[in-house]
């Protein structure tokens, strides 16, 4: 009868190595998964700060090429107005240009009468639209 104790010593003995050993084997293996998603989690970081770095440039690069828009053109617009205002101030602060200075009756007269003797068919002189009065 001796056999037979030894038999359900036995057993259990292998029964407690099995599990001494499976509770070894998934320490490990929890280990390793957990070693495994630690890499994982750090190629993922590593690709989407990639992906990111990338996507601005990509942005930068298609903006830069992109046609102006609505807001493009009213903002220019805007600053266009700005420097306008800002050059009619100083234009202000400048001292007036000199006038030339004005032909007497006499010159304007003999200039008027040797333009009287221009060739038939030619059109007489118009004056410049900056000068004197203005036509409707």
């Amino acid at each position: 009868m001796a056999e037979r104790r030894d038999i359900p010593d036995a057993l259990r003995e292998a029964v407690e190595r099995t599990v001494q050993a499976t509770v070894g084997t998934r320490g490990r293996a929890q280990g390793a998964v957990d070693d495994l998603t630690g890499s994982v989690d750090e190629l993922v970081k590593g690709a989407e700060k990639n992906l990111t770095e990338r996507r601005r440039s990509v942005r930068a690069a298609v903006e830069e090429r992109l046609p102006a828009t609505q807001e493009d053109v009213r903002e220019l617009r805007t600053e266009l107005r700005r420097i306008a205002t800002r050059l009619e101030a100083i234009e202000k602060r400048l001292p007036a240009p000199e006038e030339k200075p004005r032909r007497s009756s006499a010159a304007k007269a003999k200039a008027s009468s040797s333009g009287s003797k221009s060739k038939s068919g030619s059109k007489p002189k118009r004056r410049p639209s900056g000068s004197g009065g203005s036509r409707s």
